[in-house]
């Protein structure tokens, strides 16, 4: 998907909008890309939840459009606000980003919007993810946080498509052992799975009453 800066589509106000604005003296990209606000303390972030309530509600579609076509920082940006407010419509974009990888960080949001949509289709889409990049060993791009999101939605739907990454010397084991001279730690499924049920469950609260 080409780049471009949403001036020249008509909507340069987004990136003010949605993308930069502070908590607690740090863009809300970064205070998303964190995930600090997941734990206490949260009283810097918390005027976090009722904007991205706000916005996510708030935000049309080619707002979302103009954000997903420019840099990393506005698609992680769309890609949360999109899973608040679970736009399944954008479901066929975020996969093409997501299976795309073109640019760094903003994978793991578009794995946190197809954790809360939360169907089968979602979960094909993480699959496919995982079946192409894990057995890449030289590329640590989304692959923890696309098996935390299939790990989830497979305990919400009843699914077991994780099981053939997971069992023993299956890719995920080969995968973490691959990149281990990137410098990364060790990840466990139990822990990525607790790490998007941290997302979505503060997600939950956020939805609209």
């Amino acid at each position: 998907m080409p780049s471009q800066h949403p001036e020249a589509i008509g909507y340069g106000h987004v990136v003010e909008s949605y993308v930069t604005r502070t908590y607690g003296g740090l863009p809300r990209y970064l205070v998303l890309n964190g995930g600090r606000f997941l734990g206490p303390p949260v009283v810097a972030h918390h005027t976090l939840y009722p904007d991205m309530i706000a916005d996510a509600a708030a935000i049309n579609d080619e707002e979302l459009e103009a954000l997903l076509g420019y840099e990393w920082r506005s698609r992680l940006t769309a890609g949360w606000l999109i899973g608040v407010d679970r736009r399944e419509r954008f479901r066929a974009l975020i996969s093409d980003l997501l299976l795309a990888s073109e640019v760094c960080y903003s994978g793991g949001a578009y794995c946190f919007a197809l954790a809360r949509f939360g169907t089968h289709a979602d979960a094909e889409i993480l699959t496919a993810y995982l079946d192409h990049y894990l057995p890449r060993t030289d590329l640590h791009y989304d692959q923890p946080a696309a098996l935390g999101a299939l790990l989830r939605l497979d305990a919400l739907l009843g699914t077991r498509h994780a099981d053939r990454f997971t069992e023993p010397d299956g890719l995920w084991g080969e995968w973490v052992k691959g990149v281990g001279h990137l410098g990364y730690p060790s990840y466990t499924p139990a822990e990525l799975r607790r790490w998007t049920d941290l997302q979505c469950d503060f997600a939950n609260g956020w939805t609209r009453t």
